[in-house]
């Protein structure tokens, strides 16, 4: 059986799981790609999270993650990625907010939520609200910014080294010796067109 059969079988057996999803938790549902989505409201996020878990065996929270979209009214998405162990089937859970919304925290449903969330708040910068440990997990304390939205600059803002002098790790404004990625790589992977013979051994096949 080809990968795409695979695919639209898990499709069709998906398909009356998510009707039902529909009707019991009231969200909106999608089967693509193998597999099912849901869109719940934020305000009712932990609600939803509940029903899975206790009335249809979505034991695990395998992850919470975010995405990024700038461009609309609620740049974010926060997506949750349970398991059950029962049913064998994975089910996303999607909800939007932005910069100063907070979303209901899932910890009291799955506890493994709360370093998910504090990661989450740490990329992206999304609040979540009854988070008992609302902290930084993968920057510094003094770090400024969240690293994984669109418009933070791929050098960051400042720079970490450690200094001799001082026998400590010091932080800097970044420098950059020369324009950034303005690099001209003698290399045919770069795109690079030139007029003349420029790279090594060129000159013998002109001859």
């Amino acid at each position: 059986m080809t990968s795409l059969a695979v695919q639209a079988e898990q499709e069709t057996l998906l398909t009356p799981l998510g009707a039902e999803l529909v009707g019991a938790l009231g969200v909106e549902a999608q089967v693509a790609f193998g597999e099912l989505t849901l869109v719940a409201p934020r305000e009712r996020i932990a609600e939803v999270l509940l029903g899975l878990r206790d009335r249809f065996g979505f034991q695990q929270l395998l992850d919470l993650c975010g995405v990024d979209y700038p461009d609309r009214r609620e740049r974010f998405e926060v997506v949750y990625h349970l398991l059950s162990m029962t049913r064998n089937a994975r089910v996303r859970v999607k909800v939007s907010t932005d910069e100063v919304k907070p979303v209901p925290t899932a910890v009291e449903v799955y506890p493994a939520a709360g370093w998910f969330e504090r990661e989450a708040f740490d990329m992206y910068g999304m609040l979540f609200e009854g988070n008992p440990d609302m902290r930084r997990l993968l920057t510094d304390y003094g770090f400024e910014g969240h690293p994984l939205r669109k418009d933070f600059p791929m050098t960051g803002y400042v720079e970490v080294r450690y200094d001799e002098e001082q026998k400590r790790v010091v932080y800097e404004p970044v420098k950059l010796t020369q324009e950034f990625r303005q690099f001209d790589f003698l290399s045919p992977w770069e795109g690079a067109e030139y007029s003349a013979p420029v790279l090594p051994g060129d000159e013998k096949a002109a001859r």
